[in-house]
């Protein structure tokens, strides 16, 4: 965006405000605009992907949103309480024609981290990836409720 521009015609020399606002490359930059079948790809997602995180009195469930990778892609790690996940996607595409050639490489990756509770039994996550989702699953363990101590007078 430039602060002073000049017209040929010998019009003003300031950008109208109007054409600045709605321009959108201002906004969402060249590639929201891009319908060149790549809209909403690792490029667009910001290589963070959308985390949902729940839990129930039995474990927590992490899902995460990350389309377009297949499992061998994901590599998932518990040290020192902390959950690491993280992703990578290397792409080669090849077209020839006889009288030109184009080849295009492409690499994506993300990670996320996430501090676990002591209240987890670490060797049971478990984690699955289908239609775009990888889900884990983390286990809690049973707490033992203890029984409150009984005092007993004596007589």
């Amino acid at each position: 965006m430039s602060l002073v521009t000049t017209r040929k015609n010998g019009g003003r020399a300031f950008p109208s405000l109007a054409s600045e606002f709605f321009n959108p490359d201002r906004w969402f930059g060249s590639s929201l605009l891009d319908f060149d079948g790549n809209l909403f790809t690792p490029d667009t997602w910001g290589m963070m992907p959308g985390a949902n995180i729940s839990e129930n009195e039995k474990a927590y469930t992490i899902e995460l949103a990350v389309p377009g990778l297949e499992k061998k892609d994901f590599k998932v790690e518990v040290h020192d309480g902390v959950l690491s996940i993280s992703g990578e996607k290397e792409e080669e595409k090849s077209e020839e024609d006889k009288n030109y050639r184009r080849q295009e490489f492409s690499y994506h990756s993300f990670s996320r981290s996430f501090t676990l509770p002591d209240n987890l039994l670490v060797d049971k996550i478990d984690a699955a990836y289908a239609h775009g989702i990888l889900k884990l699953t983390l286990p809690k363990k049973e707490l033992t409720v203890s029984k409150p101590v009984k005092q007993i007078k004596v007589g």
